[in-house]
């Protein structure tokens, strides 16, 4: 149960029960239990014919109880008889069944009991006579003259009976509860899924998404957190606009001198001697260098600050392996390497192609540089199921010297590199696997390193693979289209 509606709703519920169930079984007790046995009529009824039976007994002797008894009989239609405190019949009438039994269950402080589960109700009251000795007068009734109380806590009956008046006198109570506790959880946590959605909507990058008035305006902790995030977010836009404007300043200053350069070194290049050339080609090489990294910057900065949008746009992953091998094996044959497609199913995922083409092209571009001379960089594109998900698994291999065990990981991470010189003689920045990872993850994807047994790394990339749908010629034909622009 990780709602908080819920969890709000059934604590509220399961503390109203509890507290409403032991109010109305206390009272119950108390009520019982206070109330004197006059209120019985058919108890004063019993204690008026065994005070008198006890008297007679004491004062005319055995016959003089019967004829009594008899009258009392004649007069009520109640057969009763008499017990002394050692628990002997001293009437001599027939004892109904049960009532030695009846007379046993009362005391000097519970005088009175009935038992009406029997074909003939049973009665039994005991009293003290005028000379200080204990009788028990105990009736049988062939029909109830007087209404039946509600049995007593322990009695026979006493649970059924409290679980129906317990329903007749807490269901409408309950039911107004129930009520109440929805309202008072919808009303705590409406605010916070509110506040949920609008958090939700600038992890995904709507920078300008912000709670609403209605709840800002609110004066409590609620309205306090709204115009916090608010103030939160606020900030947090600014910081990224000046961020990229930074950024876009940077690569406007920077790039503006750079093409002046390399204006210049032409002109230089022309005019120059030949033992300069050498030279001025590495001047070259590196403005190049600083060029690429520039773009590498921005692209890396677009990534981290959310500036691409994910719009579900269907993408071939297999044309698009199939683009970035062609290309990537043209520049890699111009160094004596090759690269080569080992595998390629047909599979789609949805996202931005232009960043799918960027993580997948780093990586391979990654293992050009690093795959020995006369070797060549495989590249597979498989699907498969794990954990129930479908996943597209686009596996890129060379047969380079590899990468030291503890830095795997740190290979994704921006400007990381694992030997300074060798990355200086490959051209490399640092930056293409980190773009490459963050674009990955974008996607909801992951990616990971690790060295082959027989020498080289092996970079594997996952993705989601799109959800299937009917045919539309329409849609696949713009997916298309978006891979080949590229």
């Amino acid at each position: 149960m990780r709602s908080l509606f819920l969890k709000i709703l059934l604590w509220f519920g399961l503390a109203m029960v509890l507290v409403n169930v032991v109010s109305f079984v206390t009272g119950v007790i108390i009520e019982r239990r206070s109330q004197p046995q006059r209120d019985n009529p058919v108890a004063s009824m019993y204690g008026l014919y065994a005070e008198t039976a006890a008297e007679i007994f004491e004062r005319d002797g055995q016959p003089a109880l019967v004829s009594y008894l008899e009258r009392v009989e004649n007069v009520s239609h109640i057969h009763a008889v008499v017990f002394n405190e050692r628990g002997e019949e001293i009437s001599g009438r027939a004892v109904p069944a049960g009532a030695d039994e009846i007379a046993k269950r009362v005391a000097e402080n519970a005088p009175f009991f009935e038992f009406h589960h029997l074909q003939h109700p049973l009665a039994a009251r005991l009293v003290r006579s005028p000379r200080g000795a204990l009788y028990t007068l105990v009736g049988e009734a062939p029909r109830p003259d007087f209404p039946r109380p509600p049995p007593r806590l322990g009695e026979p009956g006493s649970f059924f009976f409290g679980l129906r008046l317990l329903g007749q006198s807490l269901l409408p109570i309950l039911l107004i509860g129930a009520l109440f506790c929805y309202g008072l959880a919808k009303y705590l946590t409406a605010p916070v899924v509110k506040l949920r959605d609008t958090t939700q909507a600038l992890a995904d990058g709507n920078l300008k998404a912000r709670v609403s008035d209605k709840l800002t305006k609110r004066r409590d902790e609620i309205g306090y957190l709204g115009r916090d995030f608010n103030m939160m977010a606020g900030r947090i836009e600014s910081l990224v606009e000046a961020q990229q404007r930074l950024l876009r300043d940077i690569s406007h200053e920077l790039r503006s001198p750079l093409t002046r350069l390399n204006v210049a070194l032409e002109l230089v290049r022309r005019r120059a001697r030949p033992e300069l050339d050498k030279g001025l080609d590495r001047i070259g090489r590196e403005a190049g260098s600083i060029n690429e990294m520039i773009g590498q910057l921005l692209t890396l900065s677009r990534v981290e600050s959310g500036t691409y949008r994910l719009k579900g746009v269907r993408i071939d992953l297999c044309a698009l392996v199939k683009e970035i091998a062609d290309d990537a094996d043209f520049e890699a044959r111009s160094r004596n390497r090759t690269v080569r497609i080992t595998a390629c199913e047909s599979c789609t995922t949805t996202g931005v192609a232009e960043l799918l083409r960027s993580a997948i092209e780093n990586v391979v571009r990654n293992a050009v540089h690093h795959t020995a001379e006369g070797a060549e960089v495989s590249i597979s594109l498989r699907s498969e199921e794990q954990e129930g998900l479908k996943q597209a698994l686009v596996t890129v291999r060379d047969h380079g010297a590899g990468v030291p065990e503890e830095s795997l990981e740190r290979i994704f991470d921006p400007f990381y590199r694992v030997e300074d010189a060798r990355d200086r003689q490959t051209g490399g920045t640092g930056l293409g696997l980190a773009i490459a990872t963050r674009a990955v993850q974008l996607h909801g994807g992951t990616i990971k390193a690790a060295n082959a047994p027989d020498g080289g790394l092996i970079v594997e990339i996952r993705f989601p693979l799109a959800a299937e749908k009917q045919q539309n010629p329409d849609a696949d034909e713009s997916s298309e289209k978006t891979v080949s622009a590229l």
